[in-house]
């Protein structure tokens, strides 16, 4: 094989960017709702989302400094001062509407009401929940890590999961029917990645709880 070497440190951070969204990728989205200083709603999807822990239950997102103002998304600006929020789960039903979402409204601006989507009160926390997702994460803050304040650098949010929600339909033996959920990801540019081909490998360990 014949290998390009490139210096992540001396490169624009655009092109930085490029490598983190190709070879990280599929990327699964975290459908972010949180509450407005005003008492509105908020919903931003993020790509940069991995589980962190099972018990304690750990999610993690990463926005970023927003590239044309160098300010922090709406996002983590709620987050910051509710110290919660809610990860909703997309699946390919409402991808054209978590896209529509990512639109950069007005601060106080409704994307439930711009993207066609319905609001859904939580147990717990203030922020709501979109009643067409099929899995909803109610969260609780843990950390914030930020590595910068300039357009590229990007925050650490990690939540704890206080309450699970799953549509029926979807859950069956105490596990997600994945045929039937159908989520969708993110990969580089603007492409998105379906669940149909999937392929199945025994992982080589002693124990095996996603059996």
């Amino acid at each position: 094989m014949n290998f390009q070497t490139l210096d992540a440190l001396t490169q624009d951070f655009t092109q930085n960017y490029k490598f983190l969204i190709g070879p990280i990728s599929p990327r699964p989205i975290a459908f972010i709702s949180t509450r407005n200083l005003d008492g509105s709603n908020n919903l931003a999807p993020f790509s940069f989302f991995t589980a962190v822990s099972a018990k304690p239950m750990i999610i993690a997102f990463c926005p970023l400094i927003r590239s044309s103002n160098e300010t922090k998304k709406d996002t983590q600006v709620n987050i910051e001062r509710e110290k919660e929020f809610v990860v909703n789960f997309v699946h390919e039903a409402i991808a054209t509407k978590v896209n529509l979402a990512s639109t950069e409204l007005p601060y106080g601006e409704d994307e439930f009401k711009f993207a066609g989507l319905t609001p859904l009160k939580s147990d717990v926390v203030k922020a709501m929940r979109v009643q067409e997702s099929m899995v909803h994460f109610e969260c609780k803050l843990r950390d914030i890590l930020s590595y910068g304040d300039k357009k590229g650098a990007g925050s650490l949010i990690t939540g704890e999961v206080i309450k699970i929600h799953v549509e029926s339909s979807i859950f069956h033996d105490g596990k997600i029917d994945m045929q039937k959920y159908r989520p969708v990801a993110r990969g580089a540019g603007n492409d998105w990645v379906r669940y149909t081909d999937v392929f199945e490998m025994e992982r080589l360990m002693k124990a095996q709880i996603q059996k």
